[in-house]
């Protein structure tokens, strides 16, 4: 009864969602997806039940279940389905959101889908909607991953035409407070309900799904990662940071915090692997509303928030199979943001920086571009400032390049696909 009185609740809760207004987002599902099981990752609170909601048939002949509900904790797959049969029917499309929060739900799924079930699944950890999907129902199943609003989107809940003033403004809240869409979309200011939710997800999703014993460990490693966004990071030093004796510990804490989906680390390109996997890599949040609401003594460095939501929309076409994503750093510790990989061969190279006036900094960022250019053989070179736009040949000691000098709001509006 419990179970049945847990559905029946769901299903007004669902029924009135779908009356709210819903914002297309840039995600897609393949209409031919057959019988495959469809899967949305992504962050909490990303809008993931919400997209799903409108991939589900119109005529209402579907069954829901939300796993994040204590009523459903520990209850067997049978009983659930039992209890769906009769709430909604004895639907053939079932709808089963925060799936992880199920023990052994791979094989209750994998069971499902072999019962005819056409299946949606949300979820919000990373390792649990990758790896033991591609274990459990190899070839059986496509994901999409969910990232919050990019800055495309955000444009998008304005409904109308938006001047050039008006992107400006959203830009700079969007760099400060994020893409959540309930900051978006109610207009807060953020700060509490995103300090809260980063909370949720490491003591929640983190400390008590793994069992953490050294919980200062984890909490201090997260507010390093926080307030060093944008910034190369060793095992050692992260070893320090927790009072870690073990980089094994290290590793596995940061594999927590990014399995989550709090985090994501770039790493550095070279041609040899060892190389690739040896060097220090770059850290970055998957909001920049995290970094205003947690980070500690964060300056106002409008570069390294820039440069976090370039890495953002990066990963996001990474994770849905368009692109790999590096940095690149050369001997002479000259560095380029990012390194796009495309079919294997190096596609594009990307610097962000803000303002691009002073003489020191132009040479720098240039510098940097055509060397890697040079050593990638790559000549598509790009610099994203808050107003620049144009094309200009430059030129460094022979080396000579043509470099598109682009207005980060412009990169963002088009979501960093290819112009």
């Amino acid at each position: 009864m419990a179970v049945t009185d847990a559905l029946i609740t769901q299903r007004r809760e669902i029924e009135s969602r779908l009356k709210e207004r819903y914002i297309e987002r840039d995600a897609a599902i393949s209409e031919r997806s057959g019988d495959l099981i469809r899967v949305i990752s992504g962050p909490r609170r990303a809008g993931k039940s919400f997209f799903a909601m409108h991939q589900l048939p119109e005529d209402g002949r579907f069954g829901y279940v939300n796993f994040d509900d204590e009523r459903l904790a520990a209850r067997e797959g049978d009983e659930i389905i039992a209890a769906v049969k009769d709430v909604f029917g004895s639907p053939k499309v079932l709808f089963l959101d925060e799936i992880q929060n199920l023990p052994g739900w791979e094989l209750f799924v994998n069971r499902l889908q072999r019962e005819g079930y056409r299946l949606i699944l949300t979820g919000s950890n990373s390792q649990l909607l990758s790896s033991e999907l591609a274990t459990h129902l190899t070839g059986r199943y496509l994901q999409t991953t969910l990232f919050p609003f990019s800055f495309r989107e955000v444009l998008r809940t304005r409904g109308t035409r938006v001047t050039a003033t008006e992107k400006q403004a959203m830009l700079a809240r969007y760099a400060k407070t994020g893409g959540f869409p309930e900051v978006i979309l109610k207009d807060l200011e953020g700060k509490e309900y995103l300090s809260t939710l980063f909370d949720a997800v490491v003591y929640k999703d983190i400390v008590k799904r793994y069992h953490i014993r050294s919980v200062p460990a984890i909490e201090n490693l997260a507010l390093y990662l926080i307030s060093n966004v944008a910034s190369e990071y060793s095992y050692s030093t992260l070893a320090k940071v927790t009072g870690s004796r073990s980089v094994h510990t290290v590793k596995k804490y940061l594999g927590y915090l990014e399995q989550t989906f709090l985090f994501f680390s770039i790493p550095r390109f070279s041609f040899k692997v060892k190389e690739q996997i040896t060097a220090n890599r770059k850290i970055y949040c998957i909001d920049n509303g995290f970094i205003q609401a947690k980070a500690a003594a964060f300056s106002e460095n409008r570069g390294r928030l820039y440069e976090n939501l370039v890495a953002i929309a990066l990963k996001r076409h990474e994770m849905n199979g368009l692109l790999s994503c590096y940095t690149w750093k050369n001997a002479q510790q000259e560095e380029v943001d990012f390194v796009i990989r495309r079919q294997n061969q190096v596609s594009e190279l990307i610097q962000v920086c803000t303002y691009i006036g002073s003489q020191t900094t132009k040479e720098r960022e240039v510098r940097a571009l055509l060397k890697a250019g040079r050593e990638l053989q790559c000549d598509r070179l790009r610099i994203l400032t808050e107003s620049e736009d144009r094309v200009v040949e430059e030129e460094w000691f022979g080396i000579k390049g043509t470099v598109i000098y682009e207005p980060i709001g412009k990169w963002l509006e088009r979501d960093g696909l290819e112009d």
